[in-house]
């Protein structure tokens, strides 16, 4: 969204490839983070699989952005009262999944 806004001809540019080059970005976030933890083999493979599971907000969002671009929003819901509406309601199922609601 900020190359978007910022740089539209960077954005138009990398197409296709800047969801690639995010998702090779968060690979290397999880690496990161479990040779900071210095976690052994078992450790490390529970919490690489377990981290998308764990903070699912990142992908979630961005996925629902996108569709929300593409469907017919009310001029009152469009741009970000509608991303902040969609925020609640997968917070909330998120509450839900913990057992907290």
């Amino acid at each position: 969204m900020f190359l978007k806004k910022s740089i539209p001809a960077l954005y138009t540019g990398l197409g296709i490839y800047l969801p690639l080059i995010t998702t090779n970005c968060a690979v290397l976030g999880v690496c990161l983070i479990n040779i900071n933890e210095n976690y052994d083999f078992f450790k490390m493979l529970v919490s690489s699989f377990a981290y998308p599971w764990l903070r699912p907000g990142a992908g979630a969002v961005r996925g629902v952005r996108e569709r929300i671009l593409l469907a017919r929003t009310p001029k009152p819901f469009q741009d970000t009262a509608i991303g902040l509406v969609t925020a609640g309601m997968l917070s909330l199922t998120f509450f839900a999944f913990k057992g907290w609601v």
